[in-house]
């Protein structure tokens, strides 16, 4: 690829699935069992905070089970190895950008190895289990919640997403359903500005018609190889 300075690369659920890690969707998904509205709004929260803090404990206990595939280490590559502005944008809330070696990295929907402080708004590290009520050391009042973008709230980092759209000559989709918004929307948002726009997957996601090309098949082979046309 020739022209190409600042590229905005968009992670979804399929990138980590071949680490291990379930999906949202599909028979064997992580919500199997559980109805989105039960664990993942902030009505969950307040109806059943040990069920939705439960939840995510098993979620973040999972992630010594699993490591960084070879999408994960490429997209690592090419942040230590691109001259040009780069920004990983993942929907995903686990750590395995991180531990591949990728920098350039900004969590939309939050994170699990993070606890949330409902009442001042500070965020702490934090791995094991986080019981509800468990007391925030800003505030000293047990406010703390899973740092995660329940559905109905704002995901993080809008603003520097935005910014990076606008300026970007290639989008990258990697591994999204498409389908949660606002993360569907980026891709027109990049055309609009002018990048070209490329999606990975392993079957055309719910915006494969607002992509310039799709490539199918698993993210552990398709990301090596636009991460070795990149630099090559």
């Amino acid at each position: 690829m020739t022209d190409i300075d600042n590229i905005v690369i968009l992670t979804g659920a399929g990138i980590s699935a071949e680490s291990g890690l379930a999906t949202f969707r599909g028979p064997d998904g992580l919500w199997e069992g559980h109805r989105v509205e039960d664990v993942c709004t902030p009505e969950a929260l307040a109806r059943d905070p040990v069920l939705v803090h439960r939840f995510y404990d098993e979620r973040r206990a999972t992630l010594g089970a699993v490591a960084p595939n070879a999408a994960h280490q490429a997209l690592a590559a090419l942040d230590r190895a691109w001259g040009g502005d780069l920004l990983i944008v993942t929907q995903n809330v686990d750590d395995l950008h991180e531990r591949a070696g990728a920098t350039r990295l900004i969590h939309m929907h939050g994170e699990l190895k993070s606890a949330l402080c409902a009442a001042c708004g500070k965020a702490v590290a934090w791995s094991d289990p986080l019981p509800p009520a468990s007391v925030c050391d800003g505030c000293a009042r047990p406010a703390l919640r899973p740092d995660i973008v329940f559905f109905g709230e704002m995901p993080y980092h809008m603003d520097r997403i935005e910014a990076a759209l606008q300026q970007a000559d290639l989008f990258v989709s990697v591994g999204t359903s498409g389908a949660v918004y606002p993360a569907a929307g980026f891709v027109q948002s990049a055309r609009h500005y002018g990048a070209r726009t490329l999606e990975l997957n392993l079957e055309p996601s719910a915006g494969s018609v607002y992509f310039d090309e799709s490539r199918l098949g698993p993210a552990s082979l398709l990301v090596p190889a636009l991460v070795q046309d990149l630099l090559g």
